[in-house]
Formats: structure tokens, C-alpha cells, sequence
């Protein structure tokens, strides 16, 4: 997945060898007993093929305004399963898990240009904070309430 310049195209355009997506699988991994969160591998329930990543992450971005200290959402599916209801499910799905566990405020970030990740990201719940920069490249930072904190 993470080879597929269709895939990377709003994520930073960088394709990953075998090597580079190996040490993404560790970091994704280690998150778990630092921060209590991270990533979910996406399965199709019928075949149990890949389909892609879903999660949270904090990854001390240095952008502004500064986001770090809480969940920033990330999903990304391989190009087989676009379009299939998959992101919003799994995206769905994992921010229900938040919501349950470490309710409150997260965030993330989307290329402008990504419209099926912003519908996503609107689906459940996501408002457009505003523009920023990561890396020199523009982005749109978002962020939601958990249902029931008196926010959003």
C-alpha cells in the first residue's frame, strides 16, 4: 500500500520501500504502551484481505497551532478498497473506541485537495479549524468533541 503513488499522493507524495514501511508498522506499534492509543490494521470482514490503517497518533508535528499532547486521527486504505464505505466505517468505528476510552478533544490534518478524506472526516464529526503548514506543505487542520464533553 504504502508503495502506491496513488495512495501517498495527499500524504506527503512519498512512497515507502519495504524497509521504511517496516519501521512505520514499529512506530504505529509502540504508541500502544506510551500512549495508550495508536493504529488499527483495516480488514475486509468477508476475505480478511489488508485494506489499510485507521488510528490515532501524536506526533509532535511543530505546526500552528500546536496539536500535540492529543489523538490526532489517521486512516489510509490501500487503493482496492476505495470507495467501498471502508474509510468512513473504520474511521467511524475507531473514534466510537475514543470516544469510549479517552473522550475529549482530537484532531487532524488533511491536504485541501483531499476531498474523500475531508467527507470523512466531516462524517464523524470533524470542523474545519483552518489552514496551516506541515513540512512546507499546506494543510487543513480539523478537530472534534467527543458526544457529550460540552463542546463542538
Amino acid at each position: 500500500m504504502w508503495a502506491d503513488e496513488s495512495v501517498v499522493r495527499f500524504i506527503g507524495g512519498q512512497t515507502r520501500d519495504a524497509q521504511d514501511a517496516w519501521f512505520a508498522q514499529l512506530r504505529n506499534r509502540g504508541m500502544w504502551p506510551l500512549l495508550g492509543y495508536g493504529y488499527w490494521v483495516i480488514r475486509e470482514r468477508r476475505t480478511e484481505t489488508f485494506v489499510g490503517e485507521v488510528g490515532f497518533a501524536d506526533f509532535k508535528r511543530g505546526i500552528e497551532p500546536d496539536i500535540s499532547g492529543r489523538p490526532e486521527a489517521g486512516w489510509v486504505l490501500a487503493e482496492t478498497g476505495w470507495g467501498k464505505g471502508y474509510a468512513s466505517e473504520a474511521v467511524k468505528a475507531a473514534h466510537d473506541w475514543l470516544d469510549e476510552i479517552i473522550p475529549g478533544r482530537s484532531t487532524c490534518i488533511i491536504e485541501p485537495d483531499n476531498v474523500a478524506s475531508i467527507r470523512v472526516a466531516e462524517k464523524v464529526g470533524y470542523s474545519e479549524i483552518g489552514p496551516t503548514d506541515y513540512r512546507g506543505a499546506p494543510v487543513l487542520l480539523f478537530e472534534r468533541f467527543s458526544p457529550g464533553t460540552g463542546k463542538g
